[in-house]
Parts: structure tokens; sequence; C-alpha cells
């Protein structure tokens, strides 16, 4: 993100203009200055390029550590608030249309390194190394949710995020900006100050000098916003302006050489500043965006002109093209203006999730999750999820405040899986709850009170998963543990390959997570990674989020705190329970030889077989690890040596030896043999599934395809060909 090349220029070409300070310092000169003296001097931080600071758990592959990651994210504020820095914290709340090619480039590319990691995992058994470090999914989803717990303000954007951090900045009088992003070098605001170079224990950083470097380069502040943008950005791809820069160089080249600055680099930057400094000095009282003297096709001083506006910030001087409407709703006519009002509200105040993004834009957004591409078995989440979502969609504009029986148009849904080339978005259309009563006005589920609407509520959130007889369940069970099990049957109900261990799995941890001390959780130490545990752990964290928008849709029936990840999922220990699961264990190992445990356990999974029952889906046994003795003669390594060639001892002193380690614990003994899943149709035979994205709720074909040695598995494409096990695979396969 930012300017190409402008950040890189400052710290190897310019570097007075980058300068350590203590923020403890800054801090105190802030409040020498201001006026107000009874406010705490602020620091804007900039959320979404935090996240890779935040998660500093060791094991992020498995779906998150979001125990220890809000010990961390707590850390690390008090260690500000102690100081006396007051934190406001910015998130990204939309993609501008005018930056999607950027935003597609990127998730591209991350494609490419998910199916590297996975690729490395099937292999080696392991966590990759740093190098293909990625991201838990919804981590910026739910982190905005953590830190409004932390009683700290959160703001979710409605513009270009940056755009709005300089804003609020400058309007608020703040000591800074922390983020790491170089278009904020180019707004006229406030310090920016680099989050990659942090040392939280010193509170010390480095601070980018704006105006240090216009001195160096000889240009005014003003004239920042027409240099990035023939540099290239966001907004104004690279290759547009590649004329202007060839032709600034060579300008530059004759008589500078590169005496000046010898990088690459370094020359580019020079040379564009000294061409966009020759523009301005023929003719200054230049009023225009671009001066007159750039002579430009019609097309590129058009975005040109779009690109120099998304860096001028809201006031009496700026052209009224940068400044949108309060409210730009797609779907007015559909909800009234007391809920588009509200939406926005939540929306900004990070309370929300997904609502106004439906309402107000009609447009949502997903990014990469961790989705095995070769595994044709598993459905990506996109697909999993998107009958919940019509769901959503239906019930937030099926519902109309007038007369108007006129349908409402698709949502247009820009989610990346694999198969999916990102080159339009998918068109989806909004699907009716399904309730016993009428549908419910959202005015009444937003605004009304009383004991009916209170159930009406929460029938209205059940019913986008396809779960209303759950109901029975409020208040006698924990809500952290209703919504999982709301969660969990409606993943069996989507996916035929789900089987009752993968169930085991998810509700044994949900159980037991409560329990667990966040040093317990640490110790916990899988022997191998299994691929296909990694996929479900990561569609259980993207479940989380959309029910999130299903109870913000259905007026909050739960509070948000009970649809935290941090409540009901551990990464590492759900692969324990899903090896644990799978290897045949007993339930009261499984429950940790805890008797209540075991009790509720048994509550909420008696409660998922009845109600997938009721939907005829029928939930069988077919575990799928094998020991590793069996396996291929594969090196088990140590997760410290963080992806090094330090192979673990194989045989019993892995996978058998933690397993009966396991019982020992747990007061329980495990199964001496692990039950394997009988081929289908003969020796060595297979049996496979034709699955259809354009709908989740369509049934599946099975055929059976030739007979095949190889144990590679073909892309699946956009989700065609879904085998099953036929045999107990390798570990980490």
């Amino acid at each position: 993100m930012g300017v190409k090349g402008l950040q890189y220029f400052m710290e190897r070409c310019c570097p007075e203009s980058c300068v350590t300070v203590n923020l403890r310092e800054l801090a105190r000169q802030h409040v020498s200055k201001t006026t107000n003296i009874s406010s705490s001097p602020t620091l804007v931080v900039d959320g979404m390029a935090c996240l890779r600071h935040w998660y500093l758990c060791k094991n992020w592959v498995c779906g998150g550590q979001w125990k220890e990651y809000m010990s961390i994210l707590q850390r690390w504020v008090e260690t500000f608030t102690s100081a006396g820095i007051h934190l406001v914290f910015f998130f990204d709340g939309m993609v501008e249309e005018k930056k999607r090619h950027e935003w597609v480039k990127r998730r591209q590319r991350v494609n490419g390194e998910v199916s590297q990691i996975f690729r490395y995992i099937k292999s080696n058994g392991v966590q990759p190394g740093k190098d293909l470090f990625n991201l838990p999914s919804g981590l910026a989803t739910f982190t905005r949710f953590a830190l409004r717990s932390l009683g700290q303000d959160v703001f979710c954007s409605v513009q270009e995020a940056d755009y709005e951090i300089a804003c609020y900045a400058r309007r608020h009088g703040c000591m800074g900006i922390l983020g790491q992003d170089s278009d904020l070098i180019i707004f006229d605001s406030v310090p920016y100050l680099s989050v990659a170079k942090l040392h939280l224990g010193r509170l010390t950083t480095v601070l980018y000098d704006r105006e240090t470097l216009c001195r160096a380069i000889g240009l005014n502040v003003s004239q920042l916003p027409l240099l990035a943008c023939l540099l290239g950005n966001d907004v104004v791809p690279e290759e547009r302006m590649q004329t202007i820069r060839n032709d600034a160089m060579a300008a530059y080249r004759k008589p500078h050489g590169t005496a000046h600055c010898s990088a690459p680099q370094g020359q580019k930057v020079l040379a564009v500043s000294q061409f966009v400094s020759s523009l301005w000095g023929k003719e200054e009282e230049e009023t225009h965006l671009i001066p007159q003297s750039l002579k430009l096709p019609a097309a590129d001083r058009k975005l040109l002109e779009k690109g120099i506006c998304s860096y001028l910030l809201a006031g009496p001087e700026v052209p009224q093209q940068n400044s949108p409407p309060l409210i730009t709703a797609t779907f007015e006519k559909y909800v009234s203006p007391e809920i588009l009002k509200a939406c926005r509200e939540k929306h900004v105040s990070a309370e929300g999730f997904m609502v106004y993004n439906v309402l107000c834009e009609g447009v949502i957004e997903c990014s990469n999750s961790l989705e095995d591409e070769e595994d044709r078995e598993l459905l990506p989440q996109a697909v999993v999820f998107k009958s919940s979502r019509q769901r959503i969609y239906g019930l937030l504009l099926l519902n109309r405040h007038d007369d108007s029986t006129a349908e409402p148009p698709a949502i247009r849904e820009w989610f990346v899986y694999p198969g999916n080339p990102l080159k339009e978005p998918d068109m989806v259309l909004p699907v009716p709850i399904c309730t016993p009563c009428e549908r419910p006005n959202l005015d009444l589920l937003w605004f009304g009170s009383g004991p009916d609407v209170s159930g009406l509520r929460l029938m209205s959130f059940l019913s986008i998963f396809d779960c209303q007889e759950f109901a029975e369940l409020y208040g006698v069970v924990e809500d952290f543990l209703l919504t999982a099990l709301c969660l969990v049957t409606y993943i069996v109900l989507q996916v035929p390959s789900m089987c009752s261990e993968d169930v085991d799995a998810y509700l044994s941890q949900a159980v037991c997570l409560k329990l667990k001390s966040l040093q317990e959780l640490q110790q916990i130490k899988p022997p191998f990674l299994c691929s296909r545990a990694i996929q479900l752990g990561s569609l259980y964290v993207r479940g989380l989020s959309y029910m999130l928008g299903a109870n913000c849709a259905s007026g909050y029936p739960l509070t948000n705190a009970a649809l935290m990840p941090w409540q009901s999922f551990d990464g590492q220990l759900f692969h324990s329970k899903y090896l644990l699961a799978h290897s045949g264990t007993e339930q009261m190992v499984l429950l940790d030889n805890h008797p209540s445990s075991l009790a509720l356990f048994l509550q909420l999974r008696e409660k998922h077989v009845e109600v997938c029952k009721k939907r005829n889906r029928d939930l069988q046994s077919q575990p799928k690890v094998s020991i590793l003795e069996e396996s291929q003669s594969s090196c088990y390594r140590d997760e410290h040596t963080d992806g090094d060639d330090n192979c673990r001892e194989r045989s019993e002193t892995s996978f058998r030896g933690w397993r009966r380690e396991s019982g020992r614990r747990s007061g329980g003994n495990s199964r001496a043999k692990l039950q394997e899943r009988p081929a289908h149709g003969g020796r060595g035979g297979g049996q496979y599934s034709y699955f259809h994205p354009p709908s989740v709720d369509e049934g599946a074909r099975n055929i059976r395809p030739e007979q095949t040695r190889s144990r590679r598995r073909p892309s699946r494409g956009r989700y065609q060909l879904a085998p099953r096990w036929c045999q107990p695979p390798a570990p980490g396969t």
C-alpha cells in the first residue's frame, strides 16, 4: 500500500527525514503546546497496519490462539495508557471501488502463499516458517471488538481508512498517527510514526518527517499529492504514469548522472520531484489540481485528479467531489431512514458487522482464508456460508417499510476462494428466513421492546442458520456454547463430508476451553499438523464472523461478546481434540476426564444429532487420522524449531506416546486400535461426490471415477470434485 518507493527513498536516500523519537517525550511536548491541559495526548492508530505486529503468538496456522492474542492486545494498550497516551483505533470498513484492482492483486498474491502453506504442511506435518506467515482468518474483524472490550475508542471507516485517519488526527490536534503506510506522509496532517519500528518496552519509534522530505526534494507539502500519483499508488497504477517518469528520469540524468543518489529508486523519486517542481515554477498562479503545462490524455488527467483528491483532507478549500454525503444508501427504499441512521452509527463505532456494507453499499468482501485448493472434500467458506448470508440479506431487505413489492437487486460479493478469478463479483440474491410467524419487521427487531420482541430476535438469528430448535437452550447453556452448537450444526448441514469425529472435536474444545488457562493452552503441542483440521479451524472462525452479521441484522438477541473466538475456539486446542477424536479416543479422555464437561458435551451433542436427523442428515463415523508409525516415514519436527530440519522422534515416541500421555493426564483409557473407514466399491475403490457452488442447498450427485494409482489430488477449480476418504491418509494430509 501507499506510494511506490517513497518510504524506501526516505530511509535510504534521505535519512535525515527519519527521526527516532521517544513517545513519552513526544507526549510531554505535545501537552506543553496545547491549551487544553485536561486532555491526554492522543495517538491515532491504524489498526489494519498493526495486525501483524500484534499477532505474536507462535502458532498461527491452526486458526488462531485467541486467548493469547487478547492478552497481547491488553499488554499493548496498557503500555500506552500507563504512559498517559490516549489511543484511538481506526479499521477499514470497506474497499473503495477505485482501489478494487489493487485489492484483487493482493488477494491473488496471498492465494499463492496459502497454497504454499498447505503444500508445506502436507509434506512436513508442521507449521511453516516466518517466510510463509499468514494472519488467522477474521483477525481484523475480531480485533475491533477485542479493543472495544478493553475500553478503547474504535472506529470503522466509511471511506478509505487512511483518509479518515488523517482527517481525524488533524481535526482533533492529535500528537501523531501510528501506522505503516507511506500515504500518511502525503496527507497534510499530524506526524506519521512507524509501527514497524516501534519498540514497545522503550516506547520509541521512527517519525517520518514530511517537512524535512520536502526540503530535501525541493517541493512544498501541497505538491506531495501530485508526486505520489506520478510515482504510483493505490488509485493511480504505476504503469499508467510510466512515460512521464521515463521522461523525468532522462531529464534528471543529463545534469546529475547518478551522483546524488546511486539507488535507482532514489533517482526516480528525485527525478519526478524535479519534474513536479518545474511545472509549478512556470505557473505560480496555478489554481487547478494539475498544472495545465502537464499535457496528458483526458483519461489519464481524470485518473490523476481522482488520485490527488484522495489526499486532500476535508475543509473549505477541498473540492466537493471529495466529500461524500452523510449516508449513501444503495437500498434506502427498502428500509426506513431510522434503520439507515442506526446502521451507520453502529458501523462507525465498530459495533456492527456486514449490515452497513449491505444496506449502504450493496457490496461486501471477504479476504483470504486458510483453504486448501487441493482438498476437494471440504467446501470453501464462501460456499459453506452462502445460504446464511442470503438469509441475512433477506432479513434486511425483504421486509419493506412501504407497500412496494419490488424485489431488491442482488448483493455484490467479492469473496476470495480457490477457483474464483475475482474478475467480477458474485451476484447473490436475498432469501427469506423461515420463522413460525410472519416475516419479522426490521424496525420492530431493531427498536422494539418486550419479551415477545426478544424472542423474535432470537428466532430470527437461529433461523438464519436453520437451527430454530436451539431456542429452548437459550438461558440453559451459556450463550457462547449456544452459538458454538448453532455454528457446528450449520456447518454439518452444509458440508456432506463432515463426520461425527469432526463434531466431537469442535464441541469438546468449545466446552473445555473455558477451563483452560492461557499457560495450559500454550503448552498444548500436537505431534503433527493435519491440513484438514487447519481448514476446519479457519472455517469455524469465519463462521463466527457471519454470526456477528446475523446478530446485528436480528437486533442483537445475543451479546457480541458471546460470538468472539476467544470464548469458544483455540487453534491448538482444536487441533489436539481433532487428532484425538479421529484416533478413536474415548469421550471421557476427550473431555479431559472432567465429569461436568462430559455431561455438558453430551447434552450439546444430543441436541445436535436431534436437529440433524430432522434435516435428514445422518452423521457417520469416519476417522481420518492414521497412527503415525503406520504412515510414511516422515519427520515430525518440534514446533519450537520453527520449521527447521530437526526431526522429532518417530513412531511410539510421537503419536502413540502422545495419545497415551493424553489418557494418563485425563485419567482415562484410549482405544488401542484406530477404526478405519472401509473402502467403497471394493478394495482400493473410492466414491466421489460432485458439488455445485451456485447454491449450497443443492444436493450432491455421486458418481464413480476411474481407478487411479496416483495419490496426488488435482486442482478442483471451482469446486466440481469432492472425493471421500477411502483409507486413512498420511499425517498432514
